[in-house]
């Protein structure tokens, strides 16, 4: 597995422009945003890469220090909780306004932190903006970047500090390096608040049938512990020293703001994500925020429904079924369900992480591929765009963790959504890919490849 990548945080009063920030550095077509619709406390992620190094950024709400309502009180929170955790801080101010006294309490915050910061003044759409925005040194800053998000003015600086402040990159074997470690399965165990991540992890260490070792992990105050079954080493991601940040942090929205970043930087570390839901509480939005975090980053992943000793038999029944249709866009999801507090199913949770390991490795051959897919291109024909009907030459897998195919057609983009969907759902059933995210890509064959066509 690669390194992990830093964590940025933007920060600011409302309306400085935040987000457009977040969307410049990102790239809007990239983006890859988890929100709830409504609710602007809540703070977006995405994947952004700046001069070759991938980063996460992590847009907050509306910094003010001495809101009343909950919803203020709440932003502020999840903003200490955004600086407890990023590597690096870009602090995002007005250039069109004077310095408030909410400005000079965020930036007394940030002070207080060890961690790179990067002040922005954003809305300098001009050279006579920019210097009107001088006024924001009162504020003691020694280096102020003056830019328009909205335009991209100043934002090539922006970039290169930020590279600065990342560093130099960590020695990275990438891939490649983990050959020599693939008999290592890198688990991580993400959920909301009180799912019982800990008891879970407790349990499997209490196992007599289990050998145990702890180790520093590459995370500030993480230990990986690494699990033996029957020769088989299981190294699981620890989020236990960030979990626990959050529990002296006050009111549940950075409990639960924690939970998500702790789960996007233990999903950076892993190859397969077990998901360990409230059966009790049921499968809620958030749960499928994080599944969306891991199907996202291609990781694969085990849907883990715990505290069913609390539940009869039909209960028990209702909660995989409210499982699987709140989480109906990984139906392909692998689901176990257990107790970590009585260890009924914990062992089966090792073998479904086996199964989702297999198929995140698993490679078909070329011929293997191509012969199956005459018999689907037989049973469903593509449809017909505009009077013809696109030709398929061939198929192979490009590579795995996770799973990647290439279908070479006349036509890929007159095929329409539904028939993809059509062939991955067929090819993941074919070769059982349980619990990985499949991905296919179309392309046009091009002039060497025209001899041989298929259908």
């Amino acid at each position: 597995m690669s390194g992990v990548k830093p964590v940025v945080a933007l920060i600011g009063r409302p309306n400085v422009g935040k987000s457009t920030i977040f969307n410049r550095l990102v790239g809007r077509r990239q983006a890859i945003v988890h929100d709830r619709p409504g609710v602007t406390r809540d703070r977006h992620y995405g994947d952004a890469e700046v001069r070759g190094r991938s980063y996460i950024l992590i847009d907050t709400g509306g910094f003010e220090p001495h809101g009343d309502d909950d919803m203020q009180q709440g932003i502020a929170q999840q903003v200490e909780v955004a600086l407890a955790e990023a590597d690096v801080t870009i602090c995002v101010l007005d250039a069109r306004t004077p310095p408030t006294s909410a400005d000079s309490e965020e930036l007394a915050l940030l002070r207080r932190s060890d961690k790179p910061v990067i002040y922005l003044g954003n809305k300098a759409d001009s050279e006579r903006l920019e210097v009107e925005g001088n006024e924001l040194y009162r504020l003691g800053v020694d280096k102020i970047f003056f830019v328009s998000a909205l335009h991209g003015r100043g934002m090539p600086a922006v970039e290169q500090a930020l590279v600065e402040a990342f560093g130099e990159p960590p020695d990275e074997d990438d891939d490649d390096a983990d050959e020599a470690e693939r008999d290592e399965i890198r688990v991580a165990v993400v959920g909301r608040p009180n799912a019982g991540k800990s008891s879970l992890i407790n349990r499997l260490l209490g196992e007599e049938r289990l050998m145990v070792d702890s180790r520093p992990g590459t995370t500030r105050d993480a230990i990986d512990t690494q699990i033996v079954k029957d020769g088989r080493k299981y190294l699981f991601v620890d989020t236990a020293g960030l979990r626990r940040k959050a529990s002296v942090s006050r009111g549940r929205d950075a409990v639960e703001a924690m939970s998500v970043m702790v789960a996007v930087k233990a999903i950076a570390r892993s190859e397969i994500v077990v998901v360990l839901c409230d059966a009790e509480r049921g499968v809620a939005e958030q749960d499928a925020k994080i599944l969306g975090l891991a199907m996202d980053r291609g990781r694969g992943v085990v849907i883990a429904l715990n505290k069913i000793d609390l539940l009869d038999r039909d209960e028990k029944k209702k909660a995989e079924s409210q499982a699987r249709d709140v989480l109906s866009f990984v139906s392909w999801a692998s689901v176990t369900r257990l107790s970590a507090k009585t260890g009924r199913g914990v062992m089966g949770l090792l073998d479904s992480i086996d199964r989702v390991r297999r198929s995140f490795d698993r490679r078909v051959s070329t011929g293997q591929l191509n012969r199956f897919f005459d018999t689907v291109l037989v049973a469903k024909p593509p449809p017909i765009h505009r009077g013809r009907a696109p030709r398929f030459y061939y198929v192979t897998q490009a590579r795995n963790r996770p799973p990647t195919f290439m279908i070479v057609t006349s036509h890929p983009k007159n095929l329409h959504f539904s028939y993809q969907r059509y062939v991955a759902n067929a090819i993941r059933k074919e070769f059982d890919f349980e619990g990985v995210p499949i991905r296919v890509h179309y392309r046009r064959k091009d002039r060497r490849e025209r001899k041989g066509k298929r259908r």
